[in-house]
C-alpha cells in the first residue's frame, strides 16, 4: 500500500469526480483511476460506487474514509516532527524551484534576502513544474519559485499558498543567427517544443498563437521540460525555440542568437505554504515582501 494512494482517495471523496480529481493530483485519469482500484485490492473491498455521477462512496469507504484522513494526517505529522529533531542548529529554508529559475535567478535573489535577514543555508530543488509544485504541497519545502503567466494558471488556494511576485521575464522565440535569412518566415522552419504537459510547453503553446509569431512545425521534443536543453538546440541551428530571455540574455547580447517574434511577459512568483510558520521562514517572507516592494 502506498500513502499517495490514500491521498488520491482522499481527492476522490472530496471532489467526488474521478477526472477532478486526478487534475488535483496531477496525473492523468487513467493513471488516477489504476491507483484507486490498487487500494481498493489491497483492502478488499471496493471504496467507489462508479454505478452513480457524481461519484459517491460506497458503505466501506465511507467507513475506511475517516481512516484514511488520519493514517496521512499522522504521517506527515511525524515525518515533520522527524525532520525537525534532525535539522542542524543552521537557519535553513528549502526551496523548489524550476531549472532555469534554479540557475539563473535563485543565486541573485537569495543575496538579496540574505542582505536582509543576514546569512542562512538552503536546501533547492531544481525540477520540472509538477514536481516542484508537489515538493511544496506535501509539506516538504517551504517556497516554490516558478514562472506564472495568466494563461497557464496554478492551482492553488491563495488563503493557503499565497504568493509573491518577485521578478520579471519574458518569452522569446529564438533562432541561430546562422539560420539563411528569412527562415523565420516560412512554415518549414522547425520548431524547438517542449512536452506538451510541462508549464513552459503550455506556455510556449499560447506564445505560438499569438499575432506575429513566427510560423513553424515540431521537430524535436524535449521530454523533460529542461529548457537549457531547447536552449542549446537552437544555438546549433537545429530550429526555433521559445524560452525566458534571461537563459539566453547573454547569448542575444553577443547575436549567436535572435529573437523572431513577440515577446511574452512573464512573472517570477514565489509561492508559500501557510502552514509552514517557522521563524526563519518568516523572515525570508518578509524579506522577499520587502526586496519586490523595492524593485517592482
Amino acid at each position: 500500500m502506498e500513502l499517495k494512494w490514500l491521498e488520491d482517495f482522499l481527492s476522490l471523496a472530496r471532489t467526488r469526480s474521478f477526472s477532478r480529481a486526478a487534475d488535483e493530483r496531477h496525473v492523468t485519469q487513467s493513471a488516477f483511476s489504476r491507483r484507486i482500484q490498487a487500494l481498493e485490492l489491497w483492502l478488499g473491498v471496493s471504496l467507489v460506487d462508479r454505478s452513480n455521477y457524481p461519484t459517491t462512496l460506497t458503505a466501506e469507504g465511507r467507513e475506511f474514509l475517516e481512516t484514511a484522513e488520519e493514517t496521512v494526517r499522522m504521517l506527515y505529522a511525524s515525518r515533520l516532527a522527524l525532520q525537525a529533531s534532525k535539522r542542524p542548529s543552521t537557519q535553513m529554508v528549502s526551496v523548489a524551484a524550476l531549472h532555469t529559475l534554479s540557475l539563473h535567478f535563485f543565486p541573485r535573489w537569495f543575496r538579496t534576502i540574505e542582505k536582509d535577514v543576514g546569512p542562512i543555508g538552503s536546501r533547492l530543488l531544481p525540477d520540472d513544474f509538477h514536481s516542484c509544485l508537489q515538493a511544496l504541497v506535501e509539506g516538504s519545502y517551504d517556497f516554490l519559485l516558478t514562472f506564472h503567466h495568466a494563461n497557464v494558471p496554478i492551482l492553488l488556494e491563495p488563503e493557503l499558498y499565497p504568493h509573491i511576485v518577485v521578478g520579471r521575464d519574458s518569452f522569446v522565440a529564438v533562432r541561430s543567427a546562422n539560420l539563411p535569412d528569412g527562415a523565420d518566415d516560412t512554415a518549414s522552419l522547425p520548431l524547438l517544443s517542449y512536452a506538451s504537459n510541462s508549464f513552459l510547453g503550455r506556455v510556449a503553446t499560447f506564445a505560438q498563437a499569438q499575432a506575429g509569431s513566427p510560423l513553424a512545425h515540431a521537430t524535436h521534443t524535449n521530454e523533460n521540460a529542461m529548457a537549457e536543453g531547447l536552449k542549446f538546440m537552437a544555438l546549433e541551428g537545429y530550429g526555433l525555440a521559445w524560452l525566458p530571455r534571461s537563459l539566453v540574455a547573454r547569448e542575444l547580447d553577443e547575436g549567436t542568437l535572435t529573437i523572431v517574434g513577440p515577446e511574452i511577459p512573464l512573472e517570477v512568483r514565489l509561492y508559500r505554504s501557510a502552514r509552514r510558520t517557522r521563524p526563519i521562514v518568516e523572515k525570508v517572507w518578509n524579506a522577499a515582501q520587502s526586496a519586490a516592494r523595492k524593485t517592482m
